[in-house]
């Protein structure tokens, strides 16, 4: 028994070593040489500071919305809604947003709804959307900013993050940058 139980613990104290101490340090070197040093990019606009990387509450018709959110925005605790695609609760809720959205965007057909406007993501923090999700809400936020309809699907296009190293992840559009451009723009 003493010649397995010395190695085993022997084992186990250099894996604690490695994988709380090194691998730690390792984790907080690399995290401090990307924007924001590990600590999330802020950004400032309006006059507030702001997280780019937390997804934010828009739901002002002047504003493209964000992605729904299954923890209210709340950052201490992220979380999906753990609901399956058939649980009758979750396609309530859906529909309900089916429902908001559509009656902010009239003329919008139902099928142009892109998922992510009504789906919340697996962490409910999710700050982007799909450019499809951005171009669907043109149409209103240039009826009530007065703004023409070509311009702001230009400012769409002009936000648009490309995939990581062009492979990896779908293009997409952080809402907080589009809406802080949208409000520079008007200005």
């Amino acid at each position: 028994m003493k010649k397995y139980l010395l190695p085993a613990i022997k084992l186990t104290l250099l894996s604690l070593v490695l994988l709380s101490g090194f691998y730690v340090l390792i984790l907080l070197g690399i995290a401090r040489m990307v924007p924001g040093k590990g600590h999330g990019e802020k950004i400032t606009g309006n006059g507030r500071t702001y997280y780019a990387n937390i997804g934010q509450a828009f739901t002002e018709d002047r504003y493209f919305w964000s992605r729904p959110s299954a923890v209210d925005y709340n950052a201490a605790g992220s979380g999906g809604s753990n609901k399956g695609p058939n649980n009758p609760d979750l396609l309530k809720t859906v529909q309900a947003r089916i429902d908001t959205f559509l009656v902010h965007n009239p003329g919008v057909d139902k099928s142009r709804i892109p998922v992510d406007l009504v789906t919340a993501s697996g962490s409910g923090l999710d700050p982007d959307i799909s450019i499809a999700a951005a171009m669907v809400q043109v149409k209103r936020i240039s009826a009530v900013r007065d703004i023409p309809e070509s311009r702001l699907e230009e400012l769409v296009k002009q936000s648009v993050k490309k995939p990581l190293l062009g492979l990896f992840g779908p293009a997409s559009v952080n809402v907080l940058r589009l809406n802080l451009a949208l409000d520079r723009l008007q200005k």
